[in-house]
């Protein structure tokens, strides 16, 4: 596993582009049959990618359970949220069977004591991208699909960003302990994912950018408001966002992008707005 520290934004305003890509950076999340994970000490979130081609893959394999995390079994004091990127597959919790076609998600409550995944066809395998937070009471596992998420319309086409934002895991939708997670879909034209800019103090956020067309990238941007970075993004990238940072990118085209927040508290408005011309 991975690991990830947290980072002070003073000391990142001085990082070189590469210390920064290291730092927050996610790539090369989807290897055959592996469970690839970072763990960010940043509110303790675990991003995980799963290809499942031959086996079926254990939500622990590769992962050593008690020394990161002190506990018995992944699941003992956390949950996730799934969703599958690639062809369909299932997820298995506890015995209890779930398909995921493209883009469905599964929520995986505190308790769940063996999870595995596995594709349906070798030739086009599931990849399912996952993202764990530390929960401190049970929830009920769920399978989401796009039609039970709440939709979000947001933004207009003459500023380049109208989008739909589905809310999977997320109270309106159901009860989790403290993650949230959904998948934003620009609009043909639309390029920038969220603008004006803003930060959430009280929660951090993962970004994970996917149909990303061949030849285009997304140009992530972070950092603090009145000092900006930027982060070039591929498909499949995910990054880590701490708190104190803005998030928001601009593709070379249209993509879509699944977000996942974790923190103090879950409400989706809980945001502070930095006006566009503050950003430096």
């Amino acid at each position: 596993m991975d690991i990830r520290y947290g980072a002070n934004p003073a000391d990142v305003k001085r990082y070189t582009q590469r210390e920064l890509r290291d730092e927050f950076l996610i790539r090369d999340l989807y290897r055959p049959d592996e469970v690839t994970a970072v763990y960010s000490h940043i509110d303790r979130m675990v991003v995980l990618g799963i290809m499942p081609v031959t086996e079926r893959v254990p939500i622990d394999k590769g992962i050593d359970v008690w020394k990161n995390f002190g506990t018995a079994f992944f699941f003992e004091r956390r949950e996730a949220g799934f969703f599958n990127l690639g062809g369909p597959g299932r997820c298995v919790v506890d015995g209890a069977e779930y398909a995921l076609g493209e883009k469905d998600c599964v929520y995986i409550a505190r308790g769940a004591e063996t999870v595995t995944f596995q594709s349906d066809d070798a030739a086009r395998p599931a990849r399912f991208y996952g993202v764990s937070a530390p929960a401190h009471r049970v929830c009920q596992t769920r399978l989401l699909t796009l039609k039970d998420a709440a939709k979000k319309p947001l933004g207009a086409v003459e500023s380049a960003n109208k989008r739909v934002i589905n809310q999977f895991i997320h109270p309106d939708v159901l009860d989790t302990c403290q993650l949230s997670m959904g998948l934003t879909v620009l609009d043909p034209g639309s390029v920038w994912n969220t603008m004006p800019v803003h930060t959430h103090e009280r929660r951090m956020e993962v970004y994970t950018y996917l149909d990303i067309p061949d030849g285009d990238v997304v140009f992530h941007m972070m950092g603090a408001p009145e000092e900006t970075r930027h982060l070039v993004m591929q498909n499949g990238d995910a990054v880590i966002s701490p708190s104190w940072s803005i998030h928001a990118g601009c593709g070379t085209g249209s993509y879509t992008f699944i977000w996942a927040m974790g923190g103090e508290n879950q409400a989706f408005d809980d945001m502070d707005a930095v006006p566009t011309t503050a950003l430096r």
